[in-house]
This record gives C-alpha cells, sequence and structure tokens, in this order.
C-alpha cells in the first residue's frame, strides 16, 4: 500500500486501498485452499474472494476510473486496469484444487494490478483531480452501508446519461 503521498487520506482512495488488503489477505485463504486440494474448500474460498474483488472493481470502474477515463493523460492506464479486471476474473475462475501454478498465476497478477493502482493510479488521481471531479467521484462510486445492496448517493452527470441511452 502507497504511504508516501498521502492519497490514501482521500475518502474513496482510503477504502479502495483498504478493500485491497482484505483482497489479498482473503487470497492467502484462498492460496491455502487451492493448495489443500480440496474442491469445497477451494470454493468457499474462490466465493470469498469474489465477494470482494468484484463489488471493488465495479466501484473503481463506474466512479474513479470513469472519471479519469475522460482525461487522455489517463485513458489507457484506465483502459488497461480495467482489462485486467477481467483477466482477474479469468485467472480466478481456472483455479483447480492442487494447481499451484495457476494459483501462483492469479496472485501474481492481482498483487501486480493492485500495485499499479496504489502506487500510480490512485496517486495521480489525487494530483490530476480537482474538487468538482472528486464530488462526482463521491456520488458515483457505488458503496455500502454495513453489508446493504451497493448504491450511489448521487446521479450520474446528464452527458453520462445521454450516452446510456
Amino acid at each position: 500500500m502507497c504511504s508516501y503521498c498521502g492519497c490514501d487520506a482521500i475518502e474513496v482512495i482510503g477504502r479502495f486501498m483498504a478493500e485491497h488488503v482484505e483482497i489479498i489477505n482473503a487470497t492467502g485463504k484462498l492460496r491455502s485452499a487451492v493448495h489443500s486440494g480440496d474442491a469445497d474448500s477451494l470454493e468457499f474460498a474462490r466465493s470469498a474472494v469474489a465477494a470482494l474483488l468484484w463489488p471493488h472493481t465495479v466501484a473503481e470502474e463506474k466512479g474513479l476510473f470513469r472519471v479519469m477515463a475522460r482525461d487522455e493523460t489517463y485513458a489507457s492506464h484506465i483502459a488497461a486496469l480495467c482489462e485486467e479486471h477481467e483477466m482477474l476474473e479469468e485467472l480466478l475462475d481456472q483455479l483447480a484444487p492442487g494447481d499451484r501454478a495457476a494459483m501462483s498465476r492469479f496472485e501474481r497478477a492481482l498483487r501486480d494490478h493492485i500495485d499499479k493502482e496504489d502506487n500510480s493510479i490512485f496517486p495521480a488521481a489525487a494530483v490530476g483531480l480537482d474538487g468538482d471531479d472528486w464530488v462526482e467521484v463521491h456520488d458515483t462510486t457505488p458503496h455500502s452501508h454495513d453489508g446493504e445492496e451497493p448504491h450511489t448517493h448521487g446521479a450520474p452527470p446528464a452527458a453520462d446519461l445521454v450516452q446510456a441511452s
């Protein structure tokens, strides 16, 4: 986790970084389950990782990444991170009991991806976005309260509504 620039003090970035820690911790249990060779343990651990990972990636893409991608400076980086989200899903699905090589590929890709976010795109967001951008990120990033269904507190900007129709 980045600790040098203070970007984690920005609410949404701090949340995403904390979620990264939770995902990595759950991945340790997933690794143990894969190594055990027990199919039931693997499915339980895979479900736990997925329950953390997919709401997290959706929130990144619908809020922070969507806002950042409008700037050509960040657009290709954001597109690559979104492609990595898809790749991580595929790698997670490929895990099988006892398949240490598949587990290693998934974990290496996940850690690499998190490093890019924590140490590149999040610090870039901290310096590259302005106050109105952060209001929009906050309003459009899905989140939940005490495990409730994820939701947003603001409507997407009118331009996004036009594109969606």
